[in-house]
């Protein structure tokens, strides 16, 4: 394992931690989708909510619950760990947009710090593993819609000069400029973020040299 590897493990370790003192408490909301028994579950002991559950609650609109942040607040070191190492089998930018929805930027100082730091080590990994357990783009998409702001994690990018982070930024080509795609890219399950201007400047600047592809040079994108 990496350093940088296992410092997301230390990472969400530490939002295990962090997110112990959410205690539980009685679940309520939609009995048309969730029936007693899963409310029961989601009333109860973290470590005992199925992980088939936990997805369905990561994934679900915030007005089936009665409490919806509370819920998703105590969930999060379920959906978070998950979800960085490839495991939760949902749209990034859903649970993103979740996150938002939640209000996670509020919550107290000790959980927005182990959450920062978990998006910190998450992205550092990222860049220095090729292939990554989730794809750049889906991890840069989470990341800037949950902290709202792109250029800080574009910054760390430009300064990581190791092959799998130049890999990386082969792919996000690839994807971006399929059918100019970056010249109109939203980030978020609800294209919250417009990521179109800052990530083409990047591109046709910062990073340019280092993508030594021809497409970057259309007269279109120039424009």
């Amino acid at each position: 394992m990496s350093r940088h590897q296992q410092r997301l493990m230390t990472a969400l370790d530490a939002l295990d931690r962090a997110f112990a003192s959410e205690e539980p408490f009685p679940v309520s909301g939609c009995t048309y989708c969730y029936g007693a028994q899963d409310l029961v579950e989601l009333s109860g002991p973290l470590d005992l909510i199925a992980d088939d559950l936990v997805s369905a609650v990561a994934a679900e609109v915030p007005n089936h619950w009665d409490d919806f942040p509370r819920l998703y607040r105590r969930l999060t070191p379920r959906i978070i760990r998950p979800a960085v190492t490839g495991r939760l089998h949902i749209d990034e930018n859903l649970i993103a947009s979740r996150l938002v929805a939640a209000g996670w930027t509020t919550w107290d100082a000790p959980l927005t710090t182990a959450l920062h730091e978990v998006w910190s080590a998450w992205w550092q990994a990222t860049l220095h593993t090729h292939p990554s357990p989730v794809p750049i783009r889906k991890t840069l998409s989470l990341i800037t819609v949950a902290t709202g702001t792109l250029r800080p994690w574009l910054d760390i990018w430009t300064t990581t000069r190791v092959p799998a982070a130049d890999t990386h930024l082969a792919d996000l080509i690839d994807d971006v400029l399929l059918e100019y795609e970056i010249t109109d890219l939203h980030m978020g399950f609800y294209e919250e973020y417009d990521a179109s201007a800052e990530l083409l400047s990047w591109l046709l600047t910062d990073v340019h040299d280092r993508a030594d592809d021809a497409r970057l040079d259309d007269p279109y994108l120039l424009e």
